[in-house]
């Protein structure tokens, strides 16, 4: 256990996590590019049906750890143990779909089978795109594009998904939706979720535990105990972000203490 900024006590697992085989484990984890060393030693456990968010400042990591988790870093130098699953997700900040296949064609991509079809049915029907499996990507708005995306991502029951900034793109109010459908969905399939932001509110909303990443190394490991959904106004959320905030070097905005109060008999 681990007292961080702000006075608020994180573990190593949140609450309700699954108990079992982690979805994500490393020990001395090292990732170097040249001479710079990206990842250093970093050790991680994520557990299986443990939501977690990853935050950090340009450079800290984030995208080097997330790339080492999907396996996709063959060619870059390194060191350590890392163990994920088998069955494996990603959603990106771009909807990645193939512009040449139709709706059901993109979210049914590589599965085999008769039921992959049935499948992708379900999949379209719990993202909202119900009847709309024949649409070319193009057809689609930004958001509708995401939810696309997040049904490739779930039909396939992944055990873990890994998700860079899937909501970066989008506009406010589609960026609010998109939160409370991938909290959803994550709910109803309880995949372990490792979601890299830039938001410290999206973190705080959707996650369940909170790392940040530092020079190559987890400086904050934050449990978030709120139930959902949450709300913004709620005075422990602004707590959490205060100390999210400070961990990443964001001053808070302090009170004026130039306003003078009003007095006199006009007052």
């Amino acid at each position: 256990m681990a007292t961080h900024p702000g006075g608020l006590t994180g573990t190593r697992a949140a609450a309700g996590a699954a108990v079992g085989a982690p979805a994500i484990r490393t020990r001395g984890l090292v990732r170097r590019f040249g001479d710079r060393d990206i990842l250093k030693e970093l050790d991680l456990t994520v557990a299986a049906g443990e939501f977690t968010a990853l935050l950090g400042r340009s450079g800290s990591g984030k995208s080097t750890l997330l790339r080492a988790v999907a396996r996709l870093d063959h060619t870059v130098e390194g060191s350590g143990e890392l163990t994920v699953p088998d069955r494996v997700s990603l959603s990106f900040q771009d909807s990645r779909l193939l512009p040449w296949l139709r709706v059901m064609d993109n979210v049914v991509l590589g599965l085999r089978g008769p039921g992959a079809r049935e499948r992708g049915l379900t999949a379209l029907a719990e993202v909202g795109l119900d009847g709309r499996g024949r649409s070319w990507p193009h057809e689609l708005s930004g958001g509708e594009q995401q939810r696309a995306a997040l049904a490739r991502a779930l039909v396939r029951e992944p055990e873990l998904l890994l998700a860079d900034e899937p909501f970066g793109a989008l506009d406010a109010l589609t960026r609010i939706r998109m939160h409370g459908l991938l909290r959803e969905l994550y709910e109803r399939h309880r995949p372990a979720v490792l979601l890299v932001t830039h938001d410290v509110d999206e973190a705080v909303e959707l996650a369940d535990r909170v790392l940040v990443l530092e020079d190559g190394r987890i400086a904050v490991d934050l449990a978030v105990d709120l139930p959902t959904p949450r709300s913004r106004r709620d005075a422990r959320f602004q707590e959490y972000r205060d100390t999210l905030l400070a961990a990443l070097g964001v001053a808070q905005p302090q009170p004026r203490t130039d306003v003078k109060e009003p007095h006199g008999p006009h007052a």
